[in-house]
């Protein structure tokens, strides 16, 4: 039972007591801050300098002799909030004035001037045009090329879309039949070997049409070959994916292969009915779970020519189920092309779920449909940076395949005690941090690069 008989005054609390010792709590260790774990954040985007390469993407139409933010400092305020869980715009009032996001955005933690306000943030985010968007979304896809030390042997450009449901009167929010809400329709590709992101485009409620995907990703190809000529570049996604124009645009590639998902209609039911008589003759026999895989040559109306399609018959107690997808892989065995190819994008879910569950990235609550986008680029940059600092820093870790929620919640959120003294900002963190070694040897990787 909760004791209310106790002193209190606005600052201090009286707990219930240890060893007869009074226990008295307040809120005035102005010089803690909770998410030490930010400095390791900051020596990461000090090296990869994303941050100052989108500011330079911004226009700035402010009058320079009264701005006291730059479009850097309030950039890093954004995206390290976003990284420490603090995913609103709200959130830049109270954080305005911790030491560690102060010193993160490059300004003293005591002398400094206070970091950027929501209404600050909001006008920001307000004042971003088309050209500004696309500048981003060129130096996304630069430095996603930029994060290879040489040109790969191959890469998978993973592709799905997402529902970030809306709940207000935001431009383009459309209602989605299949998800049954009004929402946004984010389309997100990733490296499927690597799961470094390459594009987040938001898009309208309806899914998109299979010709603006086409465009989109000839003109994500065309980016790629300008560096790397050589490389065999795969597309990997579902049904929705599967676009005639973009299949024999394909084609007449060098080192281009697609493994898409190919809804079943009749003619293809026929073309695999053999396999589907045969596992089910099988499984009544035996009684036991059966999976087959076949590929035959299938054209649709509209396909220039006959392509590769493998099928998937399972067949158990629940049922009959039939899969099928479509490639120009010709080479590969069936199994192999469907086990290994295409299931191995389920990753891709993995990685939709960093971005929007535990970076928030669903937040469209902006009534512009350019500040929208211009927030799924700030989450953007922002598991660009985690996603760095985990497979490089934290390689060899325990966190080097963890979440970033567990990232965030053991490693970022470690209490700092800040002080700025004449010479010098001293930072401590905790003795019985659980973390310790791991972030003191991320510590000694920073200096050792430094020099």
């Amino acid at each position: 039972m909760i004791n209310n008989n106790f002193e209190s005054t606005p600052l201090t609390h009286q707990l219930f007591p240890v060893s007869d010792k009074r226990v008295d709590l307040s809120f005035t260790g102005d010089q803690i801050s909770s998410d030490g774990g930010l400095l390791l954040l900051r020596e990461v985007e000090n090296q990869l300098g994303l941050i100052d390469r989108i500011s330079d993407c911004i226009t700035d139409n402010r009058d320079q002799r009264y701005i006291d933010h730059t479009l850097k400092e309030m950039l890093t305020q954004r995206v390290f909030q976003i990284a420490a869980g603090y995913e609103d715009c709200n959130d830049c009032d109270d954080l305005r004035d911790d030491m560690i996001f102060k010193v993160c955005a490059g300004r003293l933690p005591q002398s400094g001037q206070e970091l950027a306000s929501q209404p600050t943030m909001s006008r920001l985010e307000n004042s971003i045009d088309s050209k500004d968007l696309y500048r981003m979304g060129q130096q996304l896809m630069d430095t996603f090329i930029a994060s290879y030390a040489r040109e790969p042997e191959v890469i998978i450009l993973d592709c799905d879309d997402t529902n970030n449901n809306t709940y207000g009167q935001q431009e383009l929010n459309l209602f989605n039949y299949y998800y049954h809400n009004h929402c946004y329709m984010p389309l997100h590709i990733y490296e499927g070997l690597s799961g470094k992101l390459m594009a987040t485009i938001l898009k309208p409620g309806r899914r998109s049409k299979q010709s603006d995907i086409a465009s989109l990703l000839k003109k994500i190809i065309g980016r790629l070959r300008e560096e790397w000529p050589n490389t065999v570049i795969i597309v990997r996604g579902d049904s929705h994916f599967t676009s005639a124009d973009f299949m024999e645009w394909c084609d007449g590639q060098y080192n281009l292969g697609y493994i898409t998902g190919l809804a079943g209609n009749r003619k293809l039911h026929e073309l695999a009915s053999v396999t589907t008589k045969s596992a089910k003759r099988e499984f009544k026999q035996y009684g036991k779970f059966v999976k087959r895989y076949h590929s035959f040559m299938y054209k649709a109306g509209s396909w220039a020519k006959p392509q590769k399609v493998v099928v998937k018959v399972e067949v158990s107690e629940q049922g009959t189920n039939i899969r099928y997808i479509v490639t120009n892989l010709v080479e590969f065995k069936a199994k192999a092309l469907y086990e290994k190819g295409y299931c191995a994008r389920c990753a891709m879910e993995l990685r939709i779920k960093e971005h929007k569950l535990y970076l928030k990235s669903d937040r469209s609550s902006c009534t512009s449909f350019k500040a929208n986008q211009f927030r799924l680029f700030l989450h953007s940059m922002t598991y660009v940076l985690l996603h760095t600092f985990q497979k490089e820093t934290l390689r060899g870790t325990e966190f080097a395949n963890a979440t970033f929620d567990t990232i965030q919640k053991k490693i970022i959120k470690t209490a700092a005690w800040v002080r700025e003294l004449k010479t010098k900002i001293k930072i401590e963190l905790p003795r019985c941090c659980p973390t310790r070694q791991v972030q003191s040897n991320c510590l000694e990787m920073f200096s050792i690069m430094r020099v």
